[in-house]
């Protein structure tokens, strides 16, 4: 999700809804994730998360949440690329104790007022105990 040029990451504030879609606040759902202070505990949670981060225009935690084989030198977000909605149509494992999952979700966006859809299987596996994005294919 996202190629292009640079975004800053929005400010975030307390009662800010979280981008995820999970319909708690920001600071209590991916917020401590992307700055460390805790870990995502699923697949599914990191594959949230990360889509927070590209809401956010979030391209460190991005980086960070990729696994050290697939992760690209660097990352450029498209500001003219706004992450809207995310849907998670399926999961597969990734639970608390699982080794691998994947995670097919629709990511809602718009770009030039216009809406679009990118929609990925994508699969997580667990590098240094903690989950990652590994890679993923659109169909």
């Amino acid at each position: 999700m996202g190629k292009g040029g640079t975004r800053r990451r929005a400010n975030a504030t307390t009662g800010r809804a979280c981008p995820c879609g999970s319909g708690q606040a920001y600071a209590d759902c991916c917020a401590p994730v992307h700055t460390g202070a805790a870990q995502a505990p699923t697949a599914e949670a990191l594959m949230r998360s990360r889509f927070s981060a590209f809401a956010l225009g979030d391209a460190g935690y991005l980086l960070r949440s990729w696994h050290s084989s697939t992760r690209p030198a660097l990352l450029d977000l498209d500001p003219a690329q706004r992450w809207t909605r995310l849907e998670i149509v399926d999961t597969e494992r990734g639970g608390l104790l699982d080794s691998a999952g994947t995670v097919t979700f629709h990511a809602h966006y718009r770009e030039a007022g216009r809406a679009g859809t990118l929609t990925e299987h994508s699969r997580f596996v667990r590098e240094d105990g903690r989950w990652v994005y590994l890679d993923g294919d659109q169909p």
